[in-house]
């Protein structure tokens, strides 16, 4: 592990918070929602960390809480980890942790959603209920962590729709509109999201905690 390089470590003057992720544009959208919190988002890159947790457990809660201990242990930082996915109700809640590899290991998002669309062929529009789950997990080098979760209804479309997003975003029309996900502008999906709705859960927590001066690592221990 490198140290940090000097433009990084001077504006570090808050707790550092690392997120457990590759993706640039999540990695933003972190350092935004946490602006006005006591935190400074980093990335892996910063630390030097090149490596990929295998997302091997039962549950998105799980693989989250996965990826956050690993890089915290690596780091003896806190970390940010989330996991997310689509759970079919007529499929029994699949794809759900297997949403990234639905047709295959290194499946496209398009193969994935044609598998979908196959598997969803002869299934009415009235049982095409569908919703988006994502877990965040909150994790300090001593063990101590908090998780929550967001969730985002819809139904799964006969055809996909949509320039915007990824994944399934293309199928999934998101409950209280006539539009899918990947037709929503952004500024929208980031209210209505799955991730958006953890998200708001998560910082709630931690605001709550830095308004009543509480050490969130003790408060959340467990």
């Amino acid at each position: 592990m490198r140290k940090l390089n000097k433009g990084v470590e001077s504006k570090l003057v808050r707790q550092r918070l690392i997120v457990a992720s590759k993706n640039q544009g999540k990695i933003q959208e972190f350092r935004e929602l946490f602006k006005n919190l006591k935190y400074d988002v980093l990335s892996m890159q910063d630390f030097g960390i090149d490596i990929t947790v295998i997302e091997d457990q039962s549950d998105f809660t799980g693989n989250s809480l996965k990826k956050a201990k690993r890089i915290s242990e690596l780091t003896k930082q806190i970390v940010l980890a989330d996991d997310s996915g689509l759970e079919v109700e007529a499929l029994n809640g699949l794809p759900g942790v297997y949403s990234a590899r639905f047709a295959g290991e290194h499946a496209t998002d398009e193969e994935n959603n044609l598998k979908l669309l196959s598997l969803m062929k002869n299934v009415p529009e009235s049982k095409r209920k569908a919703l988006f789950r994502c877990a965040i997990t909150l994790y300090w080098p001593d063990g101590a962590y908090i998780q929550v979760e967001g969730t985002c209804p819809g139904k799964i479309g006969f055809t996909c729709k949509g320039e915007g997003g990824f994944g399934y975003d293309p199928l999934f029309i998101v409950a209280g509109y006539n539009k899918t996900m990947a037709e929503l502008p952004i500024e929208e999906k980031n209210k209505v999201s799955h991730r958006a709705m953890a998200m708001r859960a998560l910082i709630n927590k931690l605001e709550d905690k830095n308004k009543s001066g509480v050490d969130n690592k003790k408060y959340f221990h467990i």
